[in-house]
């Protein structure tokens, strides 16, 4: 984990600021673009082959919004900020995928930046970094590659579907953003089920030799979750108190919303987080008792073989005259006080709950 990051950072080392370099490692994706272009009467959306062909919606009347897919290809993304006036720091942020969730507010435009949250084939928490601008008519969001958790929002665009149509871009931003947190619940919902299922099975005593690795494999993405929310709950407060033409007033109700939210997935978090460490608690817990269960069984045994080995001691010492010896029934008494000496022990083990 900390080679892939040390070489993420290591490719900005030494650059000047504002240089756009693209710090992922999907440099193989395709470069996709899409337009939605509305009003509360019509709406038109598009497949973009160029990245020119978006800078035609810049002077529509309508809200648009452009989704680029693909943060490798940094000259389109710059061709894109060209047109519209955005800073080269924002570019430097836009493909730096290291970036904190963080809001950064210009003359013209917000930059909002935050992390997209969801399972990947392999059941893993795969962490996607996705860019916003809101303008005074647009949003342009940039992802590292293609999926995402914005289906439904292009659907309420498509159908009419809600407000959207009859809002502004501050708006879409906030349909956008609330796609990702309500994700965000779906991610701790599949964590709550998985948190269950190992406090059963160790409470049941049903313990795989990966249980301990498995339990630090969800604590790792309790934490990534965990760094992707808390600082978000910083951007959507400063949204909600900033004043700015770009935010109407009646929006920031909804942003409020969010806010309560992420709140409530923070709360969830932090229950989990504890939940996690009284799971290794009771995992270490679980061990310690099996081992001195074991312990208890060998001592027992030990227990009983000490009393036997001492007899058989004194009947295998090499003396010549030891009257037992001589004796008809020597060797079935010495049989029949070893076997009274083994019950007896064991029924006053059993009286005293040992066993």
């Amino acid at each position: 984990m900390s080679k892939s990051r040390n070489k993420t950072h290591n490719k900005k080392l030494g650059q000047i600021p504002g240089s756009i370099i693209y710090t992922g490692k999907k440099a193989s994706h395709k470069l996709f673009i899409e337009a939605f272009d509305y009003n509360k009467d019509q709406y038109i959306e598009k497949e973009l082959l160029a990245v020119e062909e978006s800078f035609e919606f810049k002077l529509t009347n309508s809200t648009t919004w452009i989704n680029l897919n693909g943060l490798n290809h940094v000259n389109d993304i710059e061709k894109l900020g060209n047109h519209y006036n955005l800073h080269p720091l924002v570019l430097e942020d836009i493909v730096n995928i290291a970036q904190r969730p963080k809001i950064d507010e210009y003359e013209d435009y917000l930059f909002v930046v935050l992390k997209m949250l969801y399972y990947d084939e392999n059941n893993n928490i795969t962490t996607e970094q996705v860019s916003f601008v809101l303008g005074k008519n647009y949003v342009l969001s940039f992802q590292e590659s293609d999926g995402d958790v914005f289906d439904t929002v292009r659907d309420r665009i498509r159908q009419a579907k809600g407000r959207v149509r009859n809002m502004h871009a501050d708006y879409l931003l906030y349909i956008l953003i609330d796609a990702i947190v309500d994700y965000y619940f779906s991610i701790i919902e599949v964590l709550g089920d998985k948190i269950e299922d190992f406090e059963t099975a160790i409470f049941n005593g049903k313990i795989t030799d990966d249980v301990s690795k498995d339990i630090q494999d969800l604590k790792r993405e309790i934490l990534k979750v965990r760094r992707a929310i808390f600082p978000l709950r910083e951007v959507i407060s400063r949204i909600e108190k900033h004043e700015s033409p770009l935010i109407q007033k009646k929006t920031k109700t909804f942003y409020r919303d969010i806010f309560d939210h992420l709140i409530q997935v923070s709360e969830n978090i932090d229950i989990y987080r504890e939940m996690i460490w009284s799971l290794m608690d009771m995992y270490m817990t679980t061990i310690s008792n099996k081992m001195n269960e074991v312990m208890k069984v060998l001592t027992i045994m030990a227990s009983i073989f000490i009393p036997l080995t001492f007899i058989a001691g004194i009947y295998g010492m090499n003396f010549e005259y030891i009257p037992e010896l001589k004796y008809k029934y020597s060797y079935f008494i010495l049989w029949g006080v070893m076997v009274l000496l083994f019950i007896g022990m064991l029924f006053y083990f059993k009286r005293k709950k040992w066993l």
